[in-house]
Formats: structure tokens, sequence, C-alpha cells
């Protein structure tokens, strides 16, 4: 697997914000899923519809963050992925926020495990899909 870095841009919305007035934690979560939502399309050439029309949909199974300095109201940044692994259902996602300053505001990592919609269960990794992800 070549892991391949991948990159998306994005601005701090009014709503990220939480009583210190810089973004709340549980925010840093939905910047990294929305840049891999994009990311399924645009970069893999498999967008998340792909994945919903076989029946198989994408769950959180772990997430680790390393908050290394806020963002506030505005403020651009740009998250950065790879896949780093793929083990049976799961795919072992790795991020990176940067500031447009090029300072690291999260790093971390998820695991991502392939569901069927039908029974909730993992589903083994196609390989059409181990194909497309192994860039």
């Amino acid at each position: 697997m070549k892991k391949t870095k991948f990159t998306t841009s994005h601005q701090v919305r009014p709503d990220d914000l939480d009583l210190f007035r810089h973004v709340h934690s549980s925010k840093y979560l939905d910047y990294v899923l929305a840049a891999r939502f994009e990311q399924m399309e645009t970069c893999y050439g498999m967008p998340m519809q792909a994945f919903l029309d076989r029946g198989l949909g994408w769950v959180v199974k772990v997430s680790h963050f390393e908050y290394k300095r806020p963002l506030g109201l505005g403020e651009r940044f740009q998250v950065t992925t790879w896949i780093e692994d793929i083990r049976g259902s799961d795919a072992e996602v790795r991020f990176e926020i940067l500031r447009t300053d090029g300072k690291a505001v999260s790093l971390g990592w998820c695991v991502f495990t392939l569901v069927s919609l039908t029974s909730g269960r993992p589903e083994p990794m196609p390989e059409d899909v181990l194909e497309r992800y192994s860039v």
C-alpha cells in the first residue's frame, strides 16, 4: 500500500466554537469525516453513494486525537488523511490537521469498519475497494 496523502481545506464556522471561543474538541472528528467523505469521491473515485448502493456503510470503531493548539473563528486549515493499513473489514486512517501557517492543530488516527447496512455486522473489504484504496 502506497499511503498516498490527500488534503482538504476547511474554515472554522461560528457553530464550531465552544464557550472558550475556540473549536470544540468534538468538531475535529467532524472535520476528519468531512475530509474523508470528499476524498472518497475526488481522490479514490468511489463516493459514499457507491457503498450505499451495495448495502454497505462505514462506522467509526476507534478515534484518537492529539490536540496541539486551538483553532478560532474564521481560521482556515487543512485536513490531510491517508490509509495506513487495511485489515479485514477495518481501514486505519491517519490524519493531520494543520493551520495555514503549517503548524499542527491535531494529529491522530481512526479505524473505520465496513459494515452491512442490513445486519450491521462487519463485511470483508471487497477486492475493488482494496484496489482503489491502495493508492
